[in-house]
């Protein structure tokens, strides 16, 4: 059984993610200003792209764009990247490598940078890895870099440049004070936005806000009711006259799953929180004494979960979570004295699932064995689960 569920689990992740990306309704403008409307492969890139496919219709061949030819391309109003060349500051935030110069260090570069505000003031994020770094203009003057880096003092304690806060100032004033004091914005995308909106507000300037345009639903919060297949083993190292092992019982389980999704590669990825009440109760006689198992907890599965597209209403899933487990009143009693309290320790679970209209859903999910007499010296148990698990998104 757990053989087959782990080769399905592997089966479904190794399926083709590229077949779940469309080509959607895009545009491209080459250097000589020509430009092309046609249909881009829209990935949503999380790292800034350096080229993209695109088709010039549903039956024609896929070619490949790069930045040295395209000075601009955007999909359907929801998202736009615009070629310049700018001076930006690639330094670590990782502090084996972080550097002790409070300046930044330019290196001049050619990218992609995403729009994120199109107005009177423009502002604009470029995203590697780990580096993420903001740039803005106004009035179509020149690009620069808003400038955030962390620095290594002489006394080797970290410190910020937030010289970002002094360009905001002096170059995106506002007679109107609801634009906020700079000194509260921090060097965060949401935050960043936050103020050139009110800022191109602030003007009466007409301006386009493509984060906006994005899917809002990032957050799901699903109920989610199921049943249990469970088995438990107890053994004892010094001696198997007290080993047992409990026939599989079918329980009633029920948690509340909050789902975030993650804001690129098409809303594939999510970060998955699943409070989860549970229990299992079984007897059964061992040579001439009674064993009760009475076990009741909370599970916390935090995990990862991936969507494969099927259509616009159907779509597969896999997930994997580590959980944490709260037993609480719980034990183990032989009829003749013994009384094992529980206490457990992690494992992991692996799910597959179907959703439909991002409403319903259906998991089948695994869960490796668990140990329940971690504080019992002498004593070793499995608890394996096997669960189906139905879900409603109440938003």
């Amino acid at each position: 059984m757990k053989r087959q569920l782990l080769f399905f689990i592997i089966a479904i992740l190794g399926v083709n993610s590229n077949s779940q990306i469309s080509f959607e309704k895009g545009y491209f403008i080459n250097d000589s200003g020509q430009k092309m409307d046609c249909l881009i492969k829209n990935i949503d890139w999380k790292n800034n792209p350096t080229e993209f496919e695109y088709k010039l219709s549903d039956h024609s061949d896929k070619k490949i764009a790069t930045i040295k030819t395209v000075k601009e391309f955007g999909i359907s109003d929801i998202s736009k990247y615009r070629r310049f060349t700018v001076k930006i500051d690639r330094s670590k935030k990782d502090i084996s490598k972080m550097s002790n110069q409070r300046q930044p260090i330019f290196k001049e570069e050619t990218l992609f940078l995403k729009v994120l505000i199109e107005g009177k003031a423009n502002l604009y994020s470029f995203e590697d890895g780990n580096l993420k770094r903001y740039f803005y203009n106004k009035d179509h003057a020149e690009i620069e870099q808003l400038v955030f880096k962390y620095y290594l003092t002489t006394s080797n304690k970290i410190a910020e440049n937030s010289r970002y806060k002094q360009q905001l100032r002096n170059h995106l004033k506002c007679s109107n004070s609801s634009i906020g004091n700079v000194e509260n914005v921090d060097y965060k995308q949401k935050e960043l936005i936050k103020y050139f909106t009110k800022y191109n507000a602030c003007n009466d300037q007409k301006f386009v806000n493509f984060e906006e345009k994005r899917n809002k639903d990032l957050i799901n919060l699903n109920i989610r009711p199921g049943l249990n297949v469970s088995t438990l083993s107890l053994d004892r190292t010094l001696s198997d006259f007290r080993d047992i092992d409990f026939d599989g019982e079918l329980a009633f389980r029920l948690g509340i799953e909050v789902e975030l999704i993650m804001p690129f590669n098409k809303n594939k990825w999510a970060v998955i929180l699943e409070p989860t009440y549970q229990y299992f109760k079984s007897e059964k006689m061992i040579r001439t004494q009674n064993v009760v198992a009475d076990y009741k907890s909370i599970e916390l599965p935090i995990g990862i979960r991936h969507y494969f597209f099927l259509n616009e209403d159907s779509k597969l899933f896999s997930n994997g979570s580590f959980v944490l487990d709260f037993a609480s009143n719980s034990a183990v009693e032989y009829e003749f004295g013994t009384n094992l309290d529980i206490n457990t320790r992690t494992n992991v679970a692996f799910g597959v699932g179907y959703k439909h209209k991002d409403k319903y859903s259906v998991e089948l999910r695994y869960q490796t064995a668990r140990e329940l007499l971690s504080s019992h010296l002498f004593w070793t148990s499995d608890y394996n689960t096997v669960s189906v698990i139905f879900g409603y998104s109440l938003f």
